[in-house]
């Protein structure tokens, strides 16, 4: 929807602060929050702005960028550890909002991975955080977007399963990583 503000927040502080600043939008906002609890990632202090990412992870031999949020960004997270044990460093964004995007943080942040992007989201692949991301970067030369999302009808059960069976766990972000650095 046009005008419409969409929050994305990856812990507890930030959903906080999506709500506040939810409160105080003019026009539609939506707060997409996840089921199972995420660790917290923020401190209380931490400053949140609608449109305007998070770069929680980041080194000068980054590789990859990867854009999560929610239960995502806690297992993008989780595969970070498990990449830089082996020598692997990626960047990690988490977005806040997803409307509006902060496209310059994805355009510049993608460039200093070498244009390799990968997007993780407890979504379908249409309308969530690969297709703006897709959209962020579609004006620029060589650059790769996978997307990591769920592509069958959602079931219930332990999010840790779900998470696997629909390939969005950390073991399915680092095996994205090593066929993306491939490329």
């Amino acid at each position: 929807l046009p005008g419409c503000t969409v929050f994305y927040p990856s812990d507890a502080v930030s959903t906080e602060r999506a709500v506040e600043l939810a409160a105080n939008t003019r026009g539609i906002c939506f707060v997409r929050v996840s089921r199972p609890a995420t660790p917290i990632i923020y401190n209380n202090q931490e400053e949140f702005t609608i449109g305007k990412a998070k770069i929680v992870r980041k080194s000068d031999s980054d590789q990859v960028l990867v854009v999560a949020a929610g239960i995502t960004l806690a297992e993008t997270m989780k595969a970070a550890d498990m990449l830089a044990a082996k020598g692997i460093n990626i960047r990690v964004m988490d977005p806040f909002t997803i409307k509006p995007l902060d496209i310059t943080a994805v355009q510049d942040n993608a460039a200093a991975c070498g244009g390799r992007v990968i997007t993780v989201e407890d979504h379908y692949p249409e309308g969530g955080i690969g297709d703006a991301v897709l959209d962020a970067v579609s004006s620029y030369r060589n650059m790769i977007v996978r997307k990591l999302a769920v592509n069958a009808v959602p079931r219930s059960g332990p999010p840790a399963e779900l998470l696997e069976m629909f390939g969005i766990s950390a073991n399915n972000i680092v095996k994205a990583v090593n066929d993306v650095i491939k490329l």
